[in-house]
């Protein structure tokens, strides 16, 4: 199967993020990342499906696994682990010209999303 892994990360934060096809699904540490804690930051790992859409995510399945750092350091490189990868599999499966409109879209909203801060 298709897949690209990439990583995140944030001071000492890292997070992998596996992404394949598959129906959309978005897993961290094994469960949805609709039940990311603390609840507050939920939304900043939902940041980049927001940024570009559902849709773009659709024919990707993503897994992540965060290790070190604290909480928002980990949100903050999960976030940036599932843009990146989803950027990356664009790349590689569909076609340069798409992948680099995501790149455009992510970078337009927030720089963070694929460039670590050091």
């Amino acid at each position: 199967t298709p897949f690209v892994s990439c990583f995140g990360k944030k001071k000492t934060a890292t997070a992998v993020a596996h992404a394949k096809e598959g129906k959309g699904q978005i897993r961290l540490n094994g469960q949805p990342i609709s039940l990311v804690q603390p609840e507050t930051l939920r939304l900043k790992v939902f940041e980049p499906v927001l940024v570009v859409g559902a849709d773009k995510f659709a024919p990707v399945d993503i897994r992540l696994r965060v290790s070190g750092g604290g909480r928002v350091s980990q949100i903050y490189a999960i976030r940036q682990a599932i843009a990146k990868a989803l950027v990356a599999y664009y790349a590689k499966y569909f076609d340069a010209a798409s992948a680099l409109e995501l790149r455009q879209l992510f970078i337009s909203y927030d720089r963070t999303l694929l460039i670590a801060d050091p």
